[in-house]
């Protein structure tokens, strides 16, 4: 549970006033024990945190397809994806959010 503000959206408030997001991710990688090869978790959640913050995303569905792309680029090791980008704050009766998966061959 990832959890900071960004603009992300598309209504003009959105635009201009950053609002809460969450982001919540599953990742499958190979570890290796002989080899001691693994993936940073912390590293994980700064490019996400900073991917979003920096491109101000319009669609939450674009900012999830080029976040996945962007871990897969960084973390070769990884095989599968799946980020959940929610809104919680952007209705007042409902969490507004998109899950988007990929597998890597």
């Amino acid at each position: 549970d990832l959890s900071f503000d960004a603009i992300i959206g598309i209504l003009p408030f959105e635009r201009t006033t950053p609002q809460r997001v969450v982001v919540q991710s599953k990742i499958h990688y190979v570890y290796t024990p002989q080899n001691r090869t693994f993936i940073d978790y912390a590293q994980v959640v700064h490019l996400i945190k900073e991917e979003i913050m920096a491109n101000q995303y319009e669609l939450v569905e674009t900012a999830l397809c080029e976040i996945i792309e962007k871990l897969k680029e960084t973390f070769p090791l990884i095989t599968f994806v799946e980020l959940t980008l929610t809104k919680p704050t952007i209705l007042s009766d409902a969490v507004v959010g998109v899950t988007l998966t990929h597998h890597f061959s």
